[in-house]
């Protein structure tokens, strides 16, 4: 029998929440990017693009994934609608470079760290845009 995810509900404040806090390391991850740090790009990218899936589930769905396990948020994106999909791409992208930027002793080449930029970017969009259409 599968194991079964461990959610968090997410009202509608928390979801605007969620999506400020995917601003916020999106912007960070930028200015890294800039100074030439890829490490720090990275991590910041991929922390953007799982607070903007958090913020896109918490409006569609009213929950969240919790627990260790970030590769399951894909399980939710997928029943998000469009939008969820559409953000459970770059996501399942930048998800397997979370070990290397954060844990692992090699450099990450700023190539990479722009790509992955590039990919919280457009979560973040997606993000931006699910919010909007709730609070209007």
């Amino acid at each position: 029998m599968p194991r079964q995810m461990r959610t968090r509900n997410v009202s509608s404040a928390q979801a605007r929440s969620y999506l400020a806090k995917a601003e916020e390391y999106l912007a960070a991850s930028e200015n890294e990017l800039d100074a030439g740090r890829g490490i720090a790009a990275t991590s910041l990218a991929i922390h953007a693009a799982i607070n903007a899936a958090d913020a896109v589930c918490g409006v569609r769905l009213g929950k969240r994934a919790a627990g260790p396990d970030h590769d399951r948020v894909s399980e939710l994106l997928k029943d998000a609608g469009l939008d969820g999909v559409e953000l459970e791409k770059d996501l399942r992208r930048l998800l397997p470079m979370k070990t290397k930027a954060e844990y692992d002793p090699d450099d990450i080449p700023l190539s990479v760290a722009s790509r992955a930029v590039g990919r919280a970017l457009k979560c973040v969009a997606v993000a931006r845009r699910v919010v909007a259409s709730a609070t209007r």
